[in-house]
């Protein structure tokens, strides 16, 4: 097994309570294997204890890129949140240490 930040690295951006996460892989041939091994669920499922809405996969070919976008992920939003660090480019370090 390895971890994503192995094979690939993470963009973040928040708005409110909505989280969206890129996932690209530093080397494209790995795109293929990302798409079939990281889904919406096992995303959600990783970071379950974060992200208590819903998480929606867009498969972006062209790009050799994912992009997912999880709701009621950041505890009310960061102006909101009592959390210490509710931004979302928290979350896309999160999602690196996933093992595939």
């Amino acid at each position: 097994m390895k971890k994503l930040a192995e094979i690939a690295h993470s963009r973040a951006g928040d708005k409110g309570n909505i989280l969206v996460l890129s996932l690209i892989p530093f080397d494209p041939s790995d795109f293929e294997m990302l798409v079939n091994k990281v889904t919406a669920e096992s995303v959600k499922e990783h970071l379950k204890n974060q992200v208590k809405g819903t998480v929606t996969r867009y498969v972006l070919p062209d790009l050799k890129a994912m992009q997912f976008t999880c709701t009621d992920a950041l505890a009310g939003g960061v102006t909101t949140s009592l959390s210490l660090d509710a931004h979302g480019k928290s979350l896309s370090y999160a999602l690196l240490e996933m093992e595939i």
